[in-house]
């Protein structure tokens, strides 16, 4: 019971932390202005101009927090308030998703190793809980135990898409926040409400990860236990 708790329940409550923190941080500086009044999308085509970049579309999405680069379309999506909006939140969240067009040109390794872990990984996303709820079903042996293994290999593709993904996010961010200055899109004293947002937005890309893991953890201790008890 100690253990689930220490790699399943823990993890859980850290990510519920971590979308609580960037739920809060975005909500808070949304509310903030910046001095220069851009837009996100007018924002996140400075930062690209100014690494080279004109021919990424930029194109508004529903929802919030719906912001992200596809880098094989060669598109920026960015929500509707951060589209339209010239808030710290929203600037910071634009420059962040053109960070990621700046890593596409520049050839940072780490995104595009991520981009050849994506096909495997929405492969193992849809296939690892099926996998494992069948395992523990049918116990650790014989087919079950197939199962679980299959599951665990599944979750390893995913744990390792999440570890590459820290570094790309980080990266991103800090991209993001020395341009915002650098063009002078916000001034150094309006930057606490970008970092704060940004920082938040990150700890959630922690917590996926530690809950991934602490998962792994779980099912390969099951099997190793199963295996000592033939």
């Amino acid at each position: 019971m100690t253990l689930w708790f220490l790699l399943i329940a823990v993890p859980m409550l850290f990510g519920l932390y971590a979308q609580v923190r960037v739920s809060s941080a975005y909500n808070k500086n949304i509310q903030i202005p910046s001095r220069g009044r851009i837009t996100g999308r007018e924002a996140a085509q400075a930062v690209m101009a100014s690494a080279g970049i004109h021919d990424i579309e930029i194109v508004r999405v529903e929802g919030q927090l719906t912001d992200h680069f596809d880098p094989s379309e060669r598109r920026l999506a960015l929500s509707e308030h951060n589209y339209d909006g010239t808030s710290l939140a929203a600037l910071g969240v634009a420059a962040h998703e053109a960070g990621h067009a700046i890593q596409q040109k520049v050839g940072y390794s780490l995104m595009n190793f991520r981009q050849v872990l994506v096909p495997a990984t929405k492969i193992s996303s849809g296939a690892s809980q099926l996998l494992i709820i069948a395992g523990i079903v049918m116990g650790a042996k014989g087919l079950g135990g197939i199962f679980l293994t299959l599951g665990a290999v599944a979750l390893a593709v995913i744990c390792l898409f999440q570890l590459v993904t820290l570094p790309v996010e980080f990266d991103a961010s800090n991209r993001a926040k020395a341009q915002l200055v650098t063009l002078g899109i916000l001034d150094r004293d309006e930057m606490p409400g970008v970092n704060e947002t940004l920082d938040a937005a990150a700890l959630t890309y922690v917590a996926a990860f530690v809950a991934s893991l602490g998962s792994l953890i779980h099912i390969l201790l099951i099997l190793n236990g199963s295996r000592r008890d033939d």
